[in-house]
């Protein structure tokens, strides 16, 4: 292909809301086009990129004994209301839903469990048709609060889901176990540097998930790691245990303390500073959601730890939770916002402990009046310890839940995730199937989805330097790059043309820059920044058969007759490629 022959624009500005490098680099490149919040067009570079990544997709996918099918964007609602779902997504509020013009409501496809479990239930009957595993790529839309990082959190975007049906919960397991090979292949191709780990399965819901990570300094996702023990999980599912002091503080009655004004920790701990921070303890008021009621939740935690919501939610199997604002709070507790504790608590209000509480004696906590605290309160003689259970996020530096290592904290790009579903869509919206003793079971079911658009904003984010994005050759929209030094030149437009030829005959995608009114030193930073992982360079020594070679990153330039340039490509190309 000839650059001259293209559309192609690149832009001096990063645009003003790009806040992670991936994003402001395909938009000065002219990879992507910003049309409205969360909304992009995909340039001819990067819809080549894209199809570079789903043919990995579909390769793996074919390999393993999936089978590609194609599924509506637009989903009815019955289908949401036979799951249980709708309802959570709509108080999510990142369903795209509607009315259509026989006033029937319909949404644009978040993802797909209800119609893929609506499609086979009328195709498998019997146990001789299972195992399947059916996979699309398409087009999936959420209505982000905040879309943000380009690619990597739009309301429109390409993912690849596939699911799969078996009999029994151990093949289930095991089509599992499959399709986790299936994504090791997949991100390894793409030439990415990822981590697996355990996951929150949110909404989906399952009875286990995990996560493939890319590692990346600017990812949204915080990981919680040990490297001891080969530990890994999201921080909405990591779990820790919390080293605890010993010291036992003297057994004296419970009583109030004056504390105007001490809101915070932090507060309170100048007030009291040999109290130690496993003796204080916070209580967290949050507005709970269910389908037919609401109810304020209070949850204990140390002072010193914070609460993750996505734990709260799934153990309270609520369709939404949130901080209780101010008129909650007084509403509960009697007090301004910043005295809460569990002893005095309105009656209607359910009350919690994260597992950090674990331990704590002769604590202090809110007095349910502003101003003022209770000190030297024991769990079992002033109060019942309450419902307790981890709620808490875990800390760099937290013990291990097996007591062999310590957690350290890093952060990744999620591309992709995986689920076993169980019978929760099944039973739900009655897939089953007849075994071979005639009997009726529900059928087993996993759901494995790969960001097809966050694989490519996440190769950039963990491949670029400052002069632009440096590809992995598997994706890269074209593997190697020719710049012609002047075009014109006869010496130089044939040796060109005989290059691009050998190697376009060899399989390797070839990219020409033949543009005649843009300078060599205008050409060498446009290769920079559109990031094609090889180069070669014709100019004035194109006479002897000469050309400069090099790699995008990593590589001496190194000045070698043609031929050696072809051998090192091709070589290249099929050592990362297959090719």
């Amino acid at each position: 292909m000839r650059l001259s022959q293209q559309l192609f624009v690149t832009f001096r500005e990063e645009p003003a809301d790009a806040e992670v490098r991936s994003h402001a680099l395909m938009a000065r490149a002219g990879f992507i086009l910003k049309l409205g919040a969360g909304l992009y067009v995909y340039g001819p570079m990067m819809w080549r990129v894209l199809r570079k990544i789903e043919q990995i997709v579909r390769e793996e996918h074919d390999q393993a004994g999936c089978q590609e099918l194609l599924m509506p964007a637009v989903q009815p609602r019955e289908l949401w209301d036979e799951s249980g779902r709708w309802e959570r997504y709509v108080n999510d509020g990142i369903l795209f839903h509607f009315r259509d013009r026989k006033g029937s409501e319909v949404c644009l496809g978040p993802t797909h469990e209800e119609v893929i479990t609506h499609f086979v239930r009328k195709q498998v009957q019997s146990w001789k048709q299972l195992p399947v595993t059916l996979y699309q790529i398409q087009t999936k839309f959420r209505d982000e609060i905040r879309p943000r990082f380009g690619l990597m959190r739009g309301r429109e975007f390409i993912m690849k889901d596939a699911y799969s049906f078996d009999a029994t919960e151990e093949a289930m397991q095991e089509s599992y176990a499959k399709m986790r090979q299936v994504y090791r292949n997949i991100f390894s191709r793409c030439g990415l540097r990822f981590t697996a780990v355990e996951a929150d399965s949110g909404a989906i819901g399952g009875s286990g998930s995990e996560e493939f990570m890319v590692d990346a300094e600017t990812g949204e996702d915080a990981i919680a790691v040990c490297h001891e023990t080969g530990y890994a999980a999201n921080i909405e599912k990591a779990a820790s245990r919390i080293a605890h002091s010993g010291a036992k503080p003297e057994k004296v009655e419970m009583h109030k303390e004056p504390t105007p004004g001490a809101k915070t920790c932090e507060d309170l701990l100048k007030l009291f500073p040999d109290l130690g921070i496993e003796r204080l303890l916070k209580t967290v008021l949050y507005e709970a959601v269910w389908e037919d009621h609401t109810q304020t939740v209070a949850v204990m935690c140390r002072g010193d730890r914070e609460l993750n919501e996505v734990k709260l939610l799934n153990h309270l199997n609520a369709l939404k939770l949130e901080l209780a604002d101010e008129k909650q709070v007084r509403a509960a507790t009697g007090a301004e916002p910043g005295f809460a504790g569990p002893i005095g608590l309105s009656e209607d209000v359910r009350i919690l402990a994260d597992s950090s509480v674990d331990g704590a004696q002769g604590f202090l906590c809110g007095g349910n009046e502003t101003d003022t605290h209770w000190l030297d309160v024991w769990f079992g003689r002033d109060l019942e310890q309450p419902e307790t259970a981890d709620f808490g996020v875990v800390q760099a530096g937290d013990e291990t839940v097996c007591g062999k290592g310590k957690i350290e904290i890093t952060r990744g790009i999620e591309v992709g995730h995986i689920f076993q579903l169980g019978t929760k869509y099944s039973e739900a919206m009655d897939a089953s199937f007849l075994d071979e003793n005639q009997k009726t079971l529900p059928l087993w079911m996993g759901c494995y989805g790969i960001g097809v658009s966050r694989v490519a904003a996440s190769a950039i984010e963990q491949n670029h330097d400052e002069g632009g994005m440096i590809w992995p050759l598997p994706i890269a929209p074209y593997q190697v790059l020719i710049v012609q030094m002047k075009a014109g030149v006869e010496e130089q437009d044939a040796l060109c043309a005989e290059l691009e030829k050998e190697l376009e005959s060899s399989g390797v995608d070839v990219l020409v820059d033949d543009r005649k009114k843009v300078s060599p030193g205008a050409k060498f930073k446009d290769a920079d920044l559109i990031g094609i992982p090889l180069r070669i360079v014709v100019g004035r020594d194109a006479g002897d058969r000469k050309v400069e070679w090099s790699p995008r990153s990593g590589g001496e330039k190194e000045v070698v007759s043609a031929e050696e340039a072809l051998e090192r490509v091709i070589a290249k190309v099929k050592a990362e490629c297959g090719k």
